[in-house]
């Protein structure tokens, strides 16, 4: 077995290249057409192909794709993505991802349409895969009781900690968004209160705002729920709970996405805890619109 050298792009490709060469003998031929051209395709090839697509290169199925990578010791085509993608992104400039990402989709509509749709069913059938019952549970158990939930998220994590902060308020729960930075941040650790919960929208960086928002937490007596890609065994052993919204790993799908979804997992728990605060809130927000219709209309 020859495999071909496309640079050093990470840990990722060391460690499928290495999966390769320790099961190969355990392969069925059709299992080793497979990992033959994974271990020496280009990775951005990789990162932007479909199982279907993947058969059809290494000329086997997108099922054999899925046993042949379960043999080498991946869940799926999104794990495997997932640990390339962290390389890929590392070692290659925006720009250009940004042109092969062009390169790859064309102008076939259609194609689009299916690239930007089977990303988003990987990523979101990956967060149900990566987050366990009993971790969503101590999750919604430490935002349950909560004074005011504090909901952290700057960048591409912005969207996410903004909707869950309104999307909060309209159940009856007190929250507040939080996205500032550098000394400007002071202001939202000083509201910080014994009582409280912080949800933490971070995928990658351990920023210095992270680490000062997590020890305040800690020192005031307020739990801490991370909603993460690569930070949980960094911060595991400090925050209440940690749940995972995986990268995209081609830019096709927002950043945001499974985010998002998490976001929503979490604002319905928290309904379900306290339906008839939920339905008054509603009831509420409505009136007031009604109100505020009538208004405009006189």
């Amino acid at each position: 077995m020859k495999i071909s050298d496309h640079g050093d792009l990470g840990e990722g490709v060391a460690r499928l290249r290495t999966a390769v060469r320790d099961h190969w003998e355990t392969l069925s031929a059709s299992e080793r057409a497979v990992a033959q051209y994974l271990a020496s395709a280009p990775v951005e090839q990789l990162l932007f192909a479909s199982a279907q697509e993947l058969g059809t290169a290494s000329g086997t199925s997108n099922a054999t794709v899925v046993r042949a990578l379960q043999r080498l010791g991946y869940a799926g085509l999104p794990a495997l993505k997932r640990e390339l993608a962290s390389g890929f992104t590392s070692a290659v400039a925006p720009e250009v991802r940004l042109k092969q990402r062009i390169a790859h989709v064309g102008r076939d509509l259609e194609g689009i349409w299916g690239d930007v749709i089977d990303e988003a069913q990987e990523r979101i059938e990956q967060t149900r895969r990566l987050t366990e019952p009993d971790v969503l549970r101590a999750a919604v158990a430490a935002l349950g009781d909560a004074g005011e939930i504090h909901c952290f998220g700057i960048a591409a994590s912005e969207p996410a900690a903004r909707h869950l902060a309104l999307a909060l308020g309209r159940i009856g729960r007190r929250s507040r968004f939080a996205g500032a930075t550098g000394f400007a941040f002071a202001d939202a650790l000083l509201a910080l209160r014994q009582g409280d919960a912080v949800v933490i929208f971070q995928p990658g960086r351990a920023l210095a705002e992270l680490t000062v928002l997590v020890e305040r937490a800690r020192a005031v007596g307020a739990r801490i729920v991370l909603v993460t890609d690569e930070l949980g065994e960094e911060f595991g052993d400090r925050v209440d709970a940690v749940l995972t919204a995986p990268h995209t790993p081609t830019g096709i799908t927002s950043e945001a996405l499974t985010a998002l979804v998490v976001a929503d997992v979490l604002l319905l728990a928290l309904t379900a805890l306290d339906e008839t605060r939920a339905v008054d809130t509603s009831h509420q927000l409505t009136v007031l619109r009604e109100q505020l219709l009538k208004g405009r209309k006189g």
